[in-house]
This record gives structure tokens, sequence and C-alpha cells, in this order.
């Protein structure tokens, strides 16, 4: 496997997405937010529409499979209008009939086969979403025909087939984000800042959950070989949390899974746990489970602490983001930065040059993390990271 890349300590830096404002609240609410947190004025500041860089006037994106975060992209077109999605690629019948009743989508062209839309569009960005299986090698056909591409995660189901996808993408060296919008959310950016302060002290110990809602799935998420496991499926993100706000790097996992119960889902597991050890022999838990209860107010509920030895800093929906160190009992931390998008960022490095905030990297390591956190439950013993 590559080198093995610490996530760095950059109080302020770029971003994280989701908790109490979902991605489709997001939009509408961040500009109130920017303006609570700093008393600032409510229009949209240089942080949230990338007014400084001179898109060109058309920015053509396909999209590979109509599953998963796709909607970041569509989100994107509202600060960034040059974004135009010119192809679709879906074999889904069910799936293809979200396209013309979607205003952003109805005027695309709909491929059958991911190879024939590559082939035949001339492409600015390809985002490959669908299921898990299939993503390997689109990503390494995207990559030959060195389209930049947006991915979700993971990026691959198997170390073999994470180390293809590296070549590919090394070789090609074709621009990649991966979508790990949590990072730009603004709790997540300031949980950071204050982690990266030296606020808490040094960071000891990070829990963080996942819980969802089961509803209906797809049968490819009922399938090991399509779907890939819980843990790397759902688990990527708060790894990329865990490792982005608290600054240190994972040494060694174990962990447990299972299904217990809803024997339909098959191969799904609906619960699981990791245990990291910390590159400063602290310590980092996670907890995920598709058992939230249908009755509870949202899809997930998403949880971070970190605790130093100085204190602790920790988000829960319920509660919002908490601070609490040695020299102040409980405060509610309201200073956020202003709110931005994944896709807008990447835009943003492909047209401006500037610095995107998901560095390949922490991509390439996350998900390394993940594979190796699946074999720890699958075979029962503690892996090296």
């Amino acid at each position: 496997m590559s080198k093995k890349t610490a996530y760095t300590q950059v109080p302020g830096a770029n971003p994280p997405m989701k908790s109490i404002i979902n991605r489709r609240q997001i939009l509408k609410k961040g500009v109130a937010v920017a303006a609570f947190a700093g008393g600032r004025s409510a229009a949209l500041t240089a942080a949230q529409t990338p007014t400084a860089v001179q898109f060109p006037d058309r920015i053509r994106v396909g999209i590979i499979g109509l599953e998963g975060h796709y909607s970041e992209i569509l989100e994107a077109t509202k600060l960034v209008p040059q974004v135009q999605i010119s192809a679709i690629a879906e074999k889904s019948e069910d799936l293809l009939r979200r396209v013309p009743r979607t205003a952003l989508l109805k005027r695309a062209k709909v491929y059958g086969d991911y190879r024939e839309l590559l082939d035949r569009e001339k492409l600015d960005v390809v985002a490959v979403c669908g299921e898990n299986g299939m993503r390997a090698a689109i990503i390494q056909a995207c990559a030959a025909r060195k389209v930049p591409i947006v991915a979700e995660k993971p990026l691959a189901l198997t170390l073999g087939e994470l180390d293809q996808v590296r070549s590919a993408i090394t070789a090609a060296k074709v621009p990649l984000t991966m979508l790990l919008p949590m990072r730009f959310d603004p709790r997540y950016r300031r949980m950071r800042a204050v982690v990266g302060s030296g606020e808490i002290g040094e960071v000891v110990m990070l829990a963080a959950q996942k819980s969802y809602k089961l509803g209906s799935r797809p049968e490819w998420m009922k399938n090991k070989a399509s779907y890939g496991g819980t843990i790397p499926y759902i688990g990527i993100h708060m790894v990329d949390l865990m490792l982005f706000v608290g600054g240190r790097d994972f040494k060694s996992v174990a962990g447990f899974q299972s299904r217990v119960g809803f024997p339909e889902m098959r191969d799904m597991e609906n619960n699981a746990v990791v245990v990291f050890q910390l590159d400063n022999h602290g310590s980092a838990s996670l907890r995920l489970d598709y058992l939230r209860p249908q009755s509870a107010p949202s899809h997930g509920d998403d949880r971070l602490r970190i605790a130093g030895t100085e204190g602790i800093i920790e988000h829960q929906e319920v509660t919002g983001l908490m601070s609490t160190t040695s020299k102040q009992g409980p405060q509610p931390v309201t200073d956020l930065p202003p709110t931005k998008l994944l896709f807008v960022d990447f835009l943003e490095s492909l047209y401006g040059k500037t610095k995107h905030a998901l560095s390949l990297n922490e991509i390439f390591r996350v998900n390394e993390i993940v594979l190796k956190a699946r074999e720890a439950a699958e075979t029962g013993r503690v892996i090296a990271l």
C-alpha cells in the first residue's frame, strides 16, 4: 500500500458537511448560519460563492449511476450555474424515471452503458456514483480518458482494486475527489479549528457514530459482492471526519460487524463497531447502525466527540456543538465558518488552481483504513494500519 499520510491539524482549513443541516437545507440555511455565527451580513461571502474564479461558460458533467450523493453535483449548480448535466449512464428503469422529473437532469442524454457515454461524450467532469461493486472499474475507465473525477465512496471494495485505482489515477495525472461532504460542514470545520488551536490540549480519544433508518434498500446493497460492507460504505464518512478533525493518524484497528434480524437484508450488516489505536497511543471508536427508528425526527444521527488533555469538544444533533475545557464549563460553540460545497471546492481547484480541501493522499488513506477495518471485523484480528 502507499505511504501512510496523517491528516494534519490546520485551523480553519477547508471544510465538512451534514448534521443538523442536511444537504437539502444547507444552501437555504447557510447564509443565516453565517450571519448568526459572526454577526456578518446575510449576503453570500466569498467563501460561499466562487466569484473569484473565472469558470468557462459551460462545465459539462456526466453522471454514471443515479444512486448515492450525486445531489452534491446538482446543488452546486445554485452557486456555479455553468455546470450542466450533459449525459447520464444508468441501467435501472426505476432510477431513470427520476430524469424527466428533475429539471437539471431532463436535458441530459441517457446511456445504458457507461463505456458508450465515455466514448461519445466530451466531458469536463464525470461523477461516478451508482452501486459500489462497479466503481473501481469505472474510475479506471474515466482516468484512461483523462477526465476529472468526482467519485462516490468507497473507491474500491478490495485492497487490490484500490491499488489499481491508485495506479490509474497516478499514471493519468487526473484530478480526483471523493464524496465526503461531512468535512465541509461548518460545525466540523469549527471543531477542527478548535482542536488545531490547542484549546483542548493533545487529542487522546475520539468517538463517532453514524446511525441511519433502514428504510427501503436496493438489491445491490443486500449482496456483499456489490455492496462491500457497512464499514466501508458509511463508516468511511466518520473515519474521514475523525482524521480530519482530530489531526491524528490511526495505527491499528479491530472490529465487529453483523446483521441481527431483518433477514430480507441478507448480506448487509446492520451493526458494526470499530476501534482504532492512535499514533500517540490514544484510542478512537466508531459505532455504525441501520437501526434508527422510523419515528425518529431525522434520517440519520451523526455524533463526533474529541477528548483531549485540556478539554472536550463534541457535536450531536440534539445538543449542537459544545465545548468543555479545564478553564470553563460546557459552552455552545456558535461562531461557525461559512458554508461551502465539496463539488464547488473541487471545481475551484480545477479552474482557479486553488488547493482542493480533500487531497489524494487523504482519499486513498481513508479507503485503505476502512477496507482494513472490514478485514479486522471479518477475521477477528487486530490489523496494522
